[in-house]
């Protein structure tokens, strides 16, 4: 059995149209100090992903801010960030979150956000993890992209969630760590660690 000691979670580095995106990056950045649970996320102190750190840090809680050496002038890091990480790359940063997270999150973002959040399933789907995954479904934002995941089930291009990564689904973030604990249960760890495949490309 495994217990979820830190949580990576993907986010947009802007705010949004909806008000109630940045309600959920705090709301959940509250639950993750309250109950000792890290946070690993992209170091910026901006937007969704700045909301997130911010509520954890106010909190009391930990947070881990991970950002490539080129977006340090863009994405602004978060000093407050008990550890802050500078990469040389997307890939070696993709990588740091990978090791230094236990599930994977993916509140509200653009195309970086869905970049991430793939690429995460697509590792599980080849056998190199079996961490959590999870999408916080906040009002139906992701609903385009769970119908075309569907899409390409029905077509034979996707496996089954039997046969290949279960996506977790939440609506409400008090959903979110109840799920997320509940599927680690499942998960030993050594079957957390990747396998070894070189740094740069998975």
């Amino acid at each position: 059995m495994s217990k979820i000691k830190a949580i990576c979670v993907y986010c947009g580095s802007s705010p949004g149209t909806d008000p109630a995106f940045i309600e959920t990056a705090r709301g959940f950045g509250k639950i993750l100090a309250e109950n000792g649970v890290r946070l690993v996320y992209g170091g910026g102190s901006i937007g969704l992903m700045g909301a997130v750190a911010a509520a954890v840090i106010e909190n009391g809680g930990v947070a881990t801010g991970i950002i490539p050496e080129f977006l340090t002038a863009k994405e602004r890091p978060r000093r407050l960030a008990q550890e802050q990480i500078v990469t040389r790359d997307m890939h070696e940063r993709k990588r740091t979150m990978f090791d230094r997270a236990d599930a994977f999150v993916a509140l509200p973002g653009g195309l970086g956000t869905l970049e991430e959040l793939v690429e995460q399933m697509t590792w599980a789907q080849l056998g190199r993890h079996k961490k959590p995954i999870l999408i916080a479904n906040i009002n139906g934002f992701w609903d385009p992209l769970l119908v075309l995941i569907d899409h390409m089930r029905v077509l034979g291009l996707v496996p089954s969630a039997a046969k290949g990564v279960e996506l977790l689904v939440a609506e409400r973030i008090e959903e979110i760590l109840p799920k997320l604990q509940e599927a680690a249960r499942a998960v030993s760890d050594a079957e957390k660690k990747m396998m070894a495949v070189p740094v740069d490309r998975m």
